[in-house]
């Protein structure tokens, strides 16, 4: 179309199932909005009962020969998704930015990043071994092998659209396995990207399908099919447990990353002024709508003041705004109700005596906008202290004893991520073994990387995805013996 830009063109939203982009076609549709201004973006179908059955039926019957096939041609699979994932990145980071708010440089970053890891899957599911246990007797051969579990259901969050559905492809397809997977129908623009990428690097049909809908209804019918064997969950802990409940009611396994709360440890000994400008940009990254974002933060008295006005400053500095306008460094919430949540965790705050040192409120009319925020002098059980914020709200603690402040970072049933920053080797020695967390950061944010687990303990999840360890959920352990 003459005088088209086509970078102003919304991907064109679909379920997939069989090999095949399945368009609306008098199926029920509900809207995509963009969170910054409010714009209907699209219409998403929805998957039909009907249409479920194929996928189940597609994927079971795709497993006979995917888990067979050769770890060389899964590899090379792989492998060329991430060259089609870079090729792509600026397009698909785009409408992330449209459908889910993040800036547009965090966008198309999750997208790269995304590429490293079909690349390092690409080379560990050439390295799925098995092995050889001795025996008792000379005439006896006893091997153990590693082989697919079977077809899987994902379930993937809105906040990293890209990241978090990829992750589970790459494993379960890498591994042997096929996948039915609900990504999130608020920004479902990058899920349709990765079907895309797969598609058009020759994955065979049925291997892959994606589809949409209702989010309880479609995760109660997937996981009790029979045809399903294990289940992968990403979302709250609420919803995961009830998940969770569901799988094993039916004796499926799952790997399930759920909620945190994350607590930051700042010692008297810290490079205070770095710590302090380092958290409050982490802190805002995707308007604090992550997981593994830093919640609640507990600064050692000698430099509490000294930390407390740096964060603050910082915070109050961030450029927020729509995600695709140029130097923003902070976009919308993803949903409305997540700005009701943001002033709802205020009010409770001000109501247990709480201050509020920068921001505090909704910021404009359009759009799904709250400014950063930093609130002080809370009691212990204020809600923020307790519920996980999920947004860019940031409470400010003071400790003096070492072991107060990892009694309170443990006492909440969360345990997904934590941070420390000291100089200490002893004193990070020390916190690193005492916090209840599946991951500790000292000193810098080194999480989420492909060659690395990521998942927590307590109510943050079991199993992990990532590192040597991202295979683990989706293979089922062989042992053969003969004479």
């Amino acid at each position: 179309m003459k005088g088209l830009n086509l970078s102003d063109i919304y991907e064109t939203l679909a379920l997939y199932i069989e090999g095949e982009f399945v368009e609306s076609d008098g199926r029920r549709t509900e809207e995509v909005r963009n969170p910054a201004t409010g714009e209907v973006l699209a219409h998403l179908p929805h998957a039909s009962r009907a249409d479920l059955d194929r996928a189940l039926s597609a994927a079971e019957r795709a497993f006979v020969s995917w888990s067979k096939s050769s770890p060389l041609d899964r590899s090379r699979i792989l492998r060329k998704v991430a060259e089609l994932a870079r090729e792509r990145a600026s397009e698909i980071g785009r409408n992330i930015t449209r459908d889910q708010g993040k800036p547009l440089s965090e966008a198309i970053a999750e997208v790269l990043s995304c590429a490293e890891h079909a690349e390092w899957h690409a080379e560990e599911c050439r390295r799925i071994y098995g092995r050889v246990i001795p025996p008792r007797q000379p005439n006896v051969r006893q091997i153990v092998v590693r082989e697919p579990v079977g077809v899987c259901a994902a379930f993937t969050p809105w906040n990293f659209p890209f990241n978090q559905a990829l992750r589970k492809m790459v494993a379960a397809l890498g591994s042997g396995c096929t996948l039915i997977l609900k990504g999130p129908e608020d920004s479902p623009s990058a899920v349709v990207a990765l079907a895309r990428l797969f598609h058009d690097a020759g994955l065979p049909p049925g291997c892959l399908n994606i589809v949409w809908g209702v989010p309880s209804e479609i995760s109660d019918y997937l996981i009790r099919s029979p045809s399903v064997r294990k289940v992968s969950f990403t979302g709250s802990v609420g919803v995961g447990k009830q998940l969770a409940s569901l799988a094993g009611a039916h004796m499926k396994r799952g790997t399930w990353e759920l909620g945190g709360h994350s607590p930051v440890l700042v010692f008297d000994d810290a490079d205070v002024d770095t710590a302090a400008t380092m958290l409050a940009r982490f802190k805002v990254r995707n308007a604090g709508q992550v997981c593994v974002s830093p919640s609640r933060f507990f600064v050692q008295s000698k430099v509490y003041d000294r930390f407390a006005a740096r964060f603050t400053e910082t915070l109050a500095s961030i450029k927020v705004g729509n995600g695709l306008d140029s130097g923003v460094e902070m976009g919308p919430l993803a949903h409305a109700r997540r700005v009701v949540e943001m002033e709802a965790f205020v009010d409770d705050a001000l109501a247990r005596g709480g201050k509020i040192a920068t921001g505090g409120a909704r910021l404009g009319h359009t759009g799904h906008f709250f400014a950063p925020t930093v609130v002080t002098d809370l009691p212990a059980d204020a809600r923020l202290l307790t519920n996980e914020p999920f947004g860019p709200i940031a409470p400010l603690l003071r400790f003096s004893d070492p072991q107060e402040a990892i009694a309170r970072a443990n006492a909440l049933p969360f345990g997904l991520s934590s941070y420390v920053f000291t100089e200490s080797l002893k004193t990070a020695t020390y916190a690193s073994g005492a916090l209840e967390a599946g991951m500790v950061n000292i000193n810098h944010f080194g999480s989420a990387l492909a060659e690395t687990p990521f998942g927590g303990v307590k109510d943050s999840g079991v199993g992990s995805e990532g590192g040597t360890e991202s295979f683990d959920g989706y293979l089922v352990i062989k042992y053969i013996t003969h004479c």
